[in-house]
């Protein structure tokens, strides 16, 4: 018997190390009784997506179910995968939560919002709404579960990352935060975006998924569906995302690395069913969730950076 054939030598010799999470939650939930502390107004982004379900964890540890001391806030483009949202409901009701839901087809029906064509993705157009929801309620800090590891713009922004009074992002303006010492005056109409998991990686947390059995959508599982292969990526076809000309379906075993507005998220083939399947997936993976995953990151290297000037998440 060689080692290609021993038993005991075609076992791991180590497991993957998990220790570092407790740092990270610790992180986490200190920055979030920090914005509870410092802000009057402050609301949590809560999507049903696996970092705001993350994010949402770290809260109900920090103050207790039914103690969260902010609503849930949901901007809704309208195509939304109903999993998700179904899932972001109940879990707002298994805590006890306040959640607001603000739409996008309410600043189309307002005329605030204008399509290009009926068949646009209203994804980038969420900004209006967000801006619109943080005047009706005067928020003055939003909670956010964007990771520094997600894309290059997101890398630039500090954790408490200041907004001006048009709601816009300065990359130059920026302030220093030495020492997990955190800036969080305001001028009038202003607000802070604040992104406690933004040291966080994707391989974090889903390691943290799993060590804490957090449940998810089951978007994120292995599942079958339907997709046609457009610009490198697998486009789910769907009523609001139909094949073109030339495209044939085929039935795939796929899973969401993100989710988001289903005309601009696509899945990715995968096998992994549960959270420890994914961990030893990411391990693997060259390519970022957004970069693998979302066709609004693929009309120019930019175009995160300049949605967020303008007031995107």
């Amino acid at each position: 018997m060689n080692a290609r054939t021993d038993p005991q030598l075609l076992q791991p010799t180590h497991q993957l190390s998990n220790a570092h999470l407790d740092a990270l939650e610790e992180e986490t939930i200190f920055i979030l009784r920090e914005v509870a502390a410092a802000f009057e107004r402050p609301a949590l982004l809560f999507s049903g997506g696996k970092d705001s379900l993350v994010l949402l964890k770290c809260a109900e540890k920090a103050f207790g179910a039914g103690r969260i001391p902010y609503p849930l806030l949901m901007i809704d483009t309208g195509h939304n995968f109903p999993e998700v949202t179904d899932f972001r409901d109940q879990r707002a009701a298994e805590l006890q939560a306040e959640l607001i839901v603000r739409s996008v087809e309410d600043s189309m029906a307002r005329g605030t919002v204008r399509l290009a064509h009926a068949e646009e993705s209203r994804n980038a157009h969420q900004s209006v709404t967000l801006l619109e929801a943080i005047d009706e309620f005067r928020f003055d800090a939003l909670i956010g579960g964007a990771r520094r590891d997600e894309e290059k713009a997101r890398a630039k922004e500090r954790i408490f990352s200041h907004r001006d009074s048009f709601g816009q992002w300065q990359p130059k303006a920026q302030r220093p935060e030495l020492w997990t010492l955190f800036n969080s005056r305001l001028a009038s109409g202003e607000h802070f975006r604040v992104f406690p998991i933004s040291n966080w990686t994707e391989l974090d947390v889903w390691q943290y998924i799993e060590r804490e059995r957090i449940g998810l959508p089951s978007l994120y599982y292995a599942h079958e569906r339907r997709v046609v292969e457009r610009r490198g990526l697998l486009v789910p076809v769907t009523p609001l995302t139909p094949t073109r000309e030339g495209e044939t379906p085929q039935t795939r075993t796929v899973r969401f690395r993100t989710v988001g507005d289903i005309t601009c998220t696509c899945p990715v083939p995968s096998q992994a069913a549960t959270p420890g399947e994914i961990v030893i997936e990411t391990l693997a993976a060259d390519v970022s969730e957004r970069g693998a995953t979302r066709m609004d990151d693929k009309t120019s290297d930019a175009s995160m950076e300049k949605r967020k000037k303008d007031g995107y998440f």
